[in-house]
């Protein structure tokens, strides 16, 4: 089967523990499951509605501090922001808002019917959404074109560590949401695509990507 990033062909291995297929892709580093195991959005409500995170559990906004920390040093001459796939919860925007920055929030589940067609932004940040793409290409292409030039995309998601032994043990796609695994090199592959370059990532589960 041929990468949904970069077209190369992918290298297959099963979980014995699961019995579900994955495709590895050594040029872009991308992993994801076999379509075969993608969940409609209603499955995906179900899980997502069993989340119990509440705006008033200082974990949760320590959670999105720690992702405003790597992000906010970096950046400039910021007025407007979306929050792309914020879920239940439209705490980052408000912490956003509290930093100064207009914030609108989108969610195909929970609030699936507030974005504008036409409007663009000076930053947008997706935390925790990656991962449940089944389309992640198409989806970075229609953020970039949602950014001024000049604009930032800021994507928080658990890199996996290159390694199949490894990603066997994780327990990051034993979620069964999660559909899709990166590395830095994927986003540094889109991020040429779609006319945008790397400003940083933390190695882990950030990366901070500008439009040029």
């Amino acid at each position: 089967m041929d990468c949904h990033i970069c077209t190369k062909e992918t290298q297959s291995f099963v979980d014995s523990k699961t019995n579900i297929t994955y495709y590895s892709c050594a040029e872009c580093e991308y992993i994801f499951k076999s379509p075969q195991k993608y969940q409609s959005l209603t499955k995906q409500k179900e899980r997502y509605d069993l989340h119990t995170n509440s705006e008033e559990d200082q974990g949760y906004i320590a959670y999105f501090q720690r992702f405003l920390d790597f992000l906010l040093p970096q950046i400039s001459d910021v007025k407007s922001a979306l929050d792309f796939g914020c879920g239940k919860s439209t705490i980052l925007a408000t912490m956003l808002e509290k930093e100064g920055i207009s914030c609108d929030y989108y969610d195909p589940i929970y609030h699936p019917d507030t974005l504008e067609a036409n409007k663009v932004y000076d930053l947008i940040v997706s935390t925790e959404v990656f991962e449940h793409l089944s389309q992640p290409k198409e989806v970075f292409a229609s953020l970039v074109k949602r950014l001024k030039k000049g604009g930032y995309l800021a994507i928080q998601t658990q890199f996996h560590s290159n390694s199949i032994e490894t990603f066997k043990m994780w327990y990051y796609h034993q979620d069964p949401t999660h559909i899709v695994f990166f590395r830095p090199k994927t986003f540094e592959i889109l991020a040429k695509m779609y006319g945008c370059r790397i400003c940083s990532t933390n190695d882990k589960n950030m990366v901070l990507i500008e439009k040029i």
